[in-house]
């Protein structure tokens, strides 16, 4: 028997935990997240559910975290190109940042983000991590 469990329901929420964007019909362009107006002036799309696989464009290192990641130390951004087109801005989780580099190929993954601090109320999200193929090899 399966009980609803109101974490588990929010642990889908299409776009922000799943990479749920849509595909436009007219084109065929991705976009994520979801858009209602494509750039060919079409309104119709699909669902497109992403890999989260792709490809690391730049990267940046911040030594100063923003408020609810100052535990963190210093941690890595990267702008990801997924495979299926759409770009995002995203963490970067468990790398060495002296082997980090362009064209790195990396995978969506499930992360703590922090906790807040009143309640202790864990915050997930996604983040990115270089893939075996990838770990060292510069592109």
């Amino acid at each position: 028997m399966q009980v609803h469990n109101p974490i588990s329901a929010w642990r889908k929420y299409a776009q922000r935990y799943t990479l749920q964007g849509v595909k436009c019909v007219e084109c065929g362009k991705s976009y994520y997240p979801s858009k209602h107006l494509c750039k060919c002036g079409s309104v119709e799309f699909t669902e497109l559910k992403l890999s989260g696989h792709g490809k690391l464009l730049t990267f940046t290192k911040l030594h100063a975290a923003s408020e609810g990641f100052a535990s963190d130390g210093d941690y890595c951004l990267g702008i990801i190109q997924l495979d299926e087109g759409p770009r995002i801005m995203a963490q970067l989780a468990e790398v060495d940042f002296e082997k980090l580099h362009i064209g790195m190929i990396v995978l969506a993954v499930f992360r703590k983000y922090f906790v807040a601090d009143e309640k202790d109320i864990i915050h997930y999200g996604l983040k990115f991590v270089p893939t075996q193929a990838s770990a060292g090899r510069p592109a």
